[in-house]
């Protein structure tokens, strides 16, 4: 048997976590078995799905790298074969048409809740003849007796007495196929042997398997994912942060460290923290899914993807990197050799957001020094210092960084003070006080020009304050 697995959002919102991460399960079950793995757009809720839903959840798989092998599927373009199913259904008896009044069913509800009975359609159509002429819907005639067992790959054994489960809507009374029906006829066509989906799906799983033995098609295995809790233990929402797969990526995180930060949400191998695609392929078990909620951490995440900002490719860092720069107006041609500077800050970044905020200065003035910085480095004893640094780094022939650290190291023995009270008002007038590396290294990548002209910010900043 060939494994094929699916990933089957609804185009009503972006590609969010949750989704991803039963995308990402979905895919790596289907990589790690030699399978394959369909992509289909569930479609049908003609109303809230849109073509921008739909670009966001192509766009967002693509940039997390989740290749699918079949696909995209739109359910709205397979109308014809759902009517197909629904009146195989009907000629067998397995379904009948129905045409309660949204009145009736809305008093059969009350009336079921006040007598503390589980809300269910009560059949009331289930023999009477109906007029296709009239408005009505098609209703599943479910097993009356009887209970659905199925072993969920994640959860264990579940067992629901179809007693509990009613006679539920197939097509409703515009002709639009419902939900349950269009998986279940989509998941036979396809040929998928394994579905794996939110655990907020484990409701429709009995009745999605009452329909395929109706109408005698294989089952396919069921493992439902638990849900993932934000912060203060609420379902994840939009409350909670960013919305969209793609919001992460505006955010400056890569994209292996989301899927191996969402591979970590409710499943484990020991105490590894970081797994390479390779490693996930290998290393994943759909059975050693956690059955409880996983809490989202965006701290970890914060955490892992600095990983990969420190252990990547520094020319691929500084390719990703150069966007975010020009959101800051910075054009990264201009001024010292992006790779470079990826390698002077990556430790000091979380996102590339921040790598690029805490790397401007290499690229223009800033307009003010860090208050806290500036109270702690530009005291009036810091005057001379500068001014004594100033006149000898004017001097220089050749603007490096051994030549520049031989300038600092002479004012600290002429002054007959320690290295930080040179150093540390250098280090704040050259920056302004963002995080950087080596002094004489970072004043080398800004340019003698550039150096010498926010020495003479720093002195007039520290003379206007005396």
């Amino acid at each position: 048997m060939t494994v094929r697995t699916r990933f089957a959002p609804s185009p009503t919102g972006y590609l969010h976590v949750g989704g991803a991460r039963t995308a990402l399960f979905s895919w790596l079950y289907a990589r790690k078995h030699g399978g394959q793995f369909v992509l289909r757009i569930e479609d049908t809720d003609l109303e809230r799905s849109t073509q921008e839903s739909v670009n966001a959840i192509l766009e967002g798989m693509t940039w997390l790298g989740l290749e699918y092998d079949e696909g995209p599927f739109y359910q709205t373009r397979r109308f014809d074969r759902y009517n197909e199913v629904i009146d195989q259904l009907l000629e067998k008896g397995l379904a009948y048409r129905c045409d309660c009044s949204k009145e009736r069913l809305d008093e059969l509800r009350e009336e079921q809740m006040k007598r503390k009975v589980k809300p269910r359609y009560d059949g009331f159509c289930r023999h009477r003849e109906i007029d296709p002429s009239q408005s009505h819907v098609i209703r599943f005639r479910n097993p009356g007796s009887g209970a659905v067992v199925f072993d969920d790959l994640v959860r264990g054994r579940i067992s629901v007495a179809n007693e509990e489960l009613d006679d539920l809507i197939i097509r409703r009374s515009d002709g639009s196929p419902t939900y349950n029906l269009t998986v279940v006829v989509d998941d036979a066509d396809m040929n998928i042997t394994h579905v794996i989906r939110g655990d907020d799906h484990i409701n429709n799983t009995p009745r999605q398997i009452n329909l395929l033995q109706a109408l005698e098609l294989p089952v396919p295995q069921y493992g439902h994912l638990p849900m993932i809790l934000g912060d203060d233990g609420a379902r994840l929402s939009k409350r909670h942060g960013a919305v969209s797969v793609m919001q992460y990526l505006e955010d400056g995180f890569l994209p292996e460290a989301l899927l191996n930060y969402l591979v970590r949400l409710g499943w484990s191998h020991g105490d590894q923290e970081i797994f390479s695609l390779d490693e996930m392929i290998q290393l994943f078990e759909l059975e050693e899914v956690n059955k409880a909620p996983s809490t989202f951490n965006t701290d970890k995440l914060l955490w892992i993807n600095q990983h990969y900002i420190k252990s990547d490719d520094p020319k691929r860092i500084a390719r990703l990197l150069a966007p975010h720069l020009g959101r800051l107006d910075i054009d990264p041609t201009q001024g010292p050799d992006l790779v470079a500077v990826v390698e002077a800050q990556r430790e000091r970044a979380s996102t590339l957001v921040e790598l690029a905020r805490i790397s401007a200065f290499y690229y223009r003035d800033f307009e003010d020094f860090d208050p806290k910085a500036a109270r702690k480095a530009l005291k009036p004893g810091a005057l001379e210092p500068l001014a004594l640094v100033r006149a000898h780094l004017m001097e220089l022939p050749d603007w490096n960084r051994e030549d520049i650290h031989a300038v600092i190291a002479n004012a600290v023995k002429i002054l007959e003070t320690g290295f930080g009270k040179v150093a540390m008002p250098m280090r704040v007038a050259v920056t302004g006080g963002a995080p950087s590396p080596d002094l004489d290294l970072t004043m080398e990548m800004i340019g003698r020009e550039a150096c010498l002209r926010r020495i003479d910010k720093a002195i007039d900043y520290i003379q206007k304050l005396s």
